[in-house]
């Protein structure tokens, strides 16, 4: 279906000021063009990143990264680096960066309300120096992302309290839910994988292919 069939689409940004109003003051003044102190220290308490990134025709992606507390490294108040940890080779998250040399970046805390969120350049290094810098379980990484910020802010926590994400959620509602294998398989169609087979293949992989 189209989007043409929704015909009450809000077409300029006069209109949609209209519709939500405007940003107050301490929205607009929160906005920096380099990290501070309080957003180093959130970044180094952070296992958790949403990588957005678009290709030149436009295409968008938002990629989850995640390892321990402080596995994004804070080279100077305008520069981070995302270590490069295994994962399905897809690679959106790089292509998208060699076309566009583009990135948006929210942080995670677990049990922490508001995100911080980071805007800015971004390149691919292969420098073995700062790669060996960010070698976890004794492995270093093929690449890492290097980001230039050119905004930051924190983002207020009305998302996190409307979802409850860090509540204690209940488990029987999962059951409705079919497993990671069980989509897959049938995502995937191909006649060589089986449900259980499938589930060996994430297991192997969640088992062995971390770092």
């Amino acid at each position: 279906m189209s989007l043409d069939r929704f015909t009450e689409q809000v077409r300029s940004a006069g209109e949609l000021a209209t519709i939500v109003g405007t940003p107050s003051g301490v929205s607009l003044k929160k906005e920096l063009k380099t990290l501070d102190e309080h957003m180093r220290r959130f970044i180094a308490h952070a296992p958790f990143v949403v990588i957005s990134t678009h290709s030149a025709d436009g295409r968008c992606d938002a990629s989850p990264r995640g390892d321990a507390p402080g596995f994004i490294h804070v080279v100077d108040d305008r520069t981070l680096l995302i270590p490069d940890r295994p994962g399905n080779r897809r690679v959106d998250t790089h292509r998208n960066i060699l076309e566009t040399g583009r990135i948006g970046l929210l942080f995670l805390v677990p049990g922490f309300g508001e995100t911080l969120r980071i805007n800015g350049r971004a390149v691919i290094i292969r420098d073995e120096a700062w790669l060996t810098l960010l070698s976890a379980q004794g492995k270093r990484p093929l690449l890492a992302v290097a980001v230039e910020v050119e905004e930051c802010f924190l983002q207020c926590a009305k998302a996190i309290l409307r979802s409850k994400l860090w509540e204690p959620h209940d488990e029987t509602n999962l059951q409705s839910l079919p497993c990671a294998a069980e989509m897959l398989t049938d995502q995937v169609q191909m006649p060589e994988y089986d449900v259980a087979k499938m589930q060996a293949l994430l297991d192997g992989a969640y088992k062995n292919n971390l770092y």
